[in-house]
């Protein structure tokens, strides 16, 4: 077999190299890769059968499971798209992003029957409703549809340039944007990660980030980059984690900052055998200095930290550069997001785009061959991000003499809660939405738990009047119900700078802790 160009040639790979080894756990269910292709291959021929040609989109609303996987290896062996849904999002967003994606087949997890039902009449290109767990009156049995294909799968293959998935993420804007990540990008990142990751065929990874984000789908792609097992679980539970730690042998496994601090605080953590474990890689968050000293105690040098986003892998923060209590340099280093991974390059330039000195604040810039191809149905988007093969971040940062990448602002308007991006835009439209509210702004808050939490600062019309619960039941009808405001405060007037806009930076600093 030749080098991986396409993700179909790294499941070619796994089947022909591990054909017996195990691919995937799902609960009680083990598949080996030969067995895994051969579903993938045959899924693929089913939804060809239904009409589905090289780049239509498959879209899937479910949560971690096997059958989600399969869904995505159907994908990547035959040049569909996988177009992910958050389901987590309230229905309105939803349809904005499956109609914006343009599926011909909808594939979703039977607990969510009845919000598909609700959406149908709005669903404009859905030929086809398939169910995970079992037919309903208007979409067909998953196992059902799988059991007509062919295992000799589609009569086309993906070229490296084509679109693999289709993963959105939320925009300044208030619409979410569809990253375009390619057959052949997919395979760079995994390449890039799982070198980062040290993986190696022995390898069990656990994951229980929702694979509709690229976090964890990446991580399984690095995984099997080099074969490998990968255990799913549905969700975070720590208990759950634990216990799969212990009985699967888990050597890897991927969590946000405040996951690895529930289950240093499980009262099993003491009792469960987590010696198989050599690495915890975390995202979407920094790690608290407490909560990682309390780690390195219980679990040995495990942590590595890596910063990126959908639209293209940076930095990482590796295992032995964790060192709390090393040197001022040590401790200096841990409050970056580490160097460049391999084939990544780092960037900071000034307003026109030009660099900067080493040690001088500016635009934080990616490029790497897993770079996104771009933002589906957005141009404008595109131009403005990803101009020459650099992705441009919106994040303000600095790098070292030695290429540690320091964080000094995120993404405008942007705030991260327990592991999820939020854009102020978004909850912004939602709260002025409400009958009663003439200007509103929204900003992050420290919290202890969740790293931030949302702060909506209101207006209200003169006349009218509201509370905040009714601000925050509003919010439950407009967008998903992580995105709410946990904090809501009413003023007079809302400060903004001399050029009229809302000056966040006074709105922080007046409403933060203290």
């Amino acid at each position: 077999m030749t080098v991986p160009q396409t993700l179909a040639d790294m499941l070619d790979n796994n089947a022909w190299k591990y054909p017996d080894e195990t691919a995937f756990v799902w609960n009680d269910k083990r598949i080996t890769h030969s067995q895994f292709h051969g579903r993938v291959s045959r899924l693929a021929n089913a939804l060809r059968r239904l009409g589905l040609k090289r780049q239509d989109r498959v879209g899937i609303l479910s949560q971690n499971s096997l059958a989600f996987q399969e869904i995505y290896g159907s994908c990547e062996i035959s040049g569909f798209i996988c177009a992910t849904i958050n389901w987590r999002l309230a229905p309105p967003e939803m349809v904005y992003i499956i109609n914006d994606s343009a599926p011909k087949v909808l594939i979703f997890e039977a607990a969510y029957a009845d919000i598909v039902a609700a959406m149908k009449a709005q669903l404009t290109t859905i030929e086809n409703y398939i169910c995970i767990d079992g037919g309903t009156d208007f979409a067909s049995d998953y196992e059902e549809v799988l059991a007509l294909g062919d295992a000799s799968g589609v009569p086309f293959r993906p070229s490296p340039d084509d679109v693999a998935f289709l993963i959105y993420t939320s925009g300044t804007t208030g619409r979410p944007k569809g990253v375009m990540l390619s057959q052949a990008g997919e395979v760079a990142a995994a390449e890039i990660l799982g070198s980062d990751q040290r993986n190696s065929p022995a390898d069990r990874l656990l994951i229980m980030m929702p694979l509709f984000h690229i976090g964890a789908k990446i991580i399984q792609l690095a995984q099997h980059w080099r074969g490998g097992t990968v255990v799913i679980q549905k969700g975070f539970e720590a208990q759950a984690i634990l216990s799969a730690i212990e009985k699967e042998r888990i050597t890897v496994t991927h969590m946000a900052p405040t996951m690895i601090q529930s289950l240093l605080d499980s009262p099993h953590m003491g009792t469960t055998d987590t010696s198989s474990l050599r690495m915890i890689v975390y995202a979407a968050a920094p790690m608290p200095i407490p909560v990682l000293k309390r780690g390195l105690k219980l679990l040995g040098p495990v942590f590595q930290q890596q910063f990126g986003q959908t639209e293209g892998i940076g930095t990482t923060l590796l295992a032995h550069q964790h060192r709390p209590d090393g040197t001022d340099r040590d401790r200096e280093i841990l409050t970056s997001v580490g160097q460049a991974s391999p084939r990544v390059n780092v960037r900071i330039v000034d307003e026109n785009g030009e660099d900067v000195p080493t040690g001088s604040v500016g635009e934080i810039l990616l490029t790497s061959p897993g770079v996104m191809k771009g933002y589906w149905n957005n141009t404008v988007a595109t131009l403005e991000t990803l101009r020459d093969g650099w992705v441009h971040t919106g994040d303000v940062g600095k790098l070292d003499d030695e290429g540690f990448l320091y964080l000094v602002d995120r993404k405008k308007d942007m705030i991260i809660s327990g592991g999820e991006n939020i854009y102020s835009r978004e909850v912004e439209e939602a709260i002025v939405s409400h009958h009663a509210v003439s200007e509103v702004a929204v900003i992050g808050v420290p919290d202890e738990k969740w790293g931030e939490a949302v702060m909506a600062v209101v207006v209200v019309k003169p006349g009218a009047s509201t509370t905040s619960e009714e601000i925050v039941d509003h919010c439950r009808t407009q967008i998903a119900s992580y995105k709410k405001p946990r904090h809501v405060t009413f003023v007079d007037e809302i400060v903004k700078l001399p050029s009229g806009k809302i000056d966040k930076v006074r709105l922080r600093r007046i409403h933060g802790p203290g």
